[in-house]
């Protein structure tokens, strides 16, 4: 199947819905975690995306971050992440983005991301490379760590704050090694690895949603998406509830193998 076309049109209507509401929303703070924020656009913009899906593919499953799991018992799961950095996109900051992905068999196959402050679409099927604005994207080339830009996606835990403090920890020992830190905490920084802007982009607190559009972008870039501590990532479960964590290490080869010894060296495996 070809699946390309549909989330090229898809996120161009999702990002047309963005660009209009973009800074006359204001969001509320999800029941049971702090981190998380919800718009009205999140809403409107899964809503959306699930009935395009719907019309489609209707015997398609989906994940959808605020409507749940939709089971029609598929070899096919579409996942979608409504806005990707609510918090950004709530107050006010351009940093924000659209997710939408495909899992055959819980493996990531085709997955696009939308920038709507940029007017930016990547996208990627498996074995067909990936694009953005139809122009082929690939990670950073650069072989030293030392001298390529790391995001990193951070929350406090004020429920575990040790582990705050513990990651943090870890985080200097990063830094210590690259050239710079970015912090958009959003699939902003995803992209900037894709297309070789950034070296890396590592996160330990994410869902399902977060990672499988940006996983097969990430591979057809050319890149690494491996878990935190360098694990295949295992998405089997994501249809019985997605309420697991999800870390994730995504980077261009030669740089993932060096972050991968710096937080083998300065902390303990999960």
């Amino acid at each position: 199947m070809e699946f390309n076309n549909f989330i090229l049109k898809s996120l161009g209507q999702a990002s047309d819905i963005a660009r209009k509401r973009f800074g006359q929303v204001a969001g509320t703070i999800k029941d049971g975690d702090y981190n998380q924020v919800l718009t009205e656009t999140d809403l409107e913009i899964g809503n959306l995306l699930t009935g395009n899906i719907q019309r489609t593919y209707p015997g398609f499953n989906i994940i959808d971050e605020e409507a749940g799991v939709i089971n029609n018992n598929s070899n096919y799961t579409w996942v979608v992440d409504p806005v990707d950095g609510t918090s950004n996109f709530a107050h006010g900051s351009p940093l924000y983005g659209i997710m939408l992905g495909l899992m055959k068999d819980f493996t990531p196959v085709a997955g696009g991301i939308a920038l709507p402050f940029f007017s930016d679409i990547y996208i990627a099927e498996k074995g067909q490379g990936a694009f953005c604005n139809s122009q082929r994207i690939n990670v950073i080339k650069e072989k030293d760590l030392n001298n390529v830009l790391v995001g990193y996606g951070i929350d406090g835990h004020r429920e575990n704050p040790g582990f705050t403090r513990k990651e943090c920890s870890l985080l200097a020992e990063i830094i210590l090694g690259i050239r710079n830190l970015r912090v958009s905490n959003s699939v902003f920084d995803t992209v900037m690895v894709a297309r070789g802007s950034y070296g890396a982009f590592l996160n330990r607190t994410s869902k399902i949603w977060d990672n499988v559009a940006q996983q097969v972008i990430i591979e057809e870039a050319g890149g690494l998406y491996t878990d935190f501590f360098g694990q295949v990532t295992d998405y089997s479960g994501g249809l019985s509830g997605p309420l697991e964590n999800f870390t994730f290490l995504a980077a261009a080869p030669s740089v993932h193998s060096q972050l991968l010894k710096i937080i083998r060296e300065h902390s303990d495996p999960e």
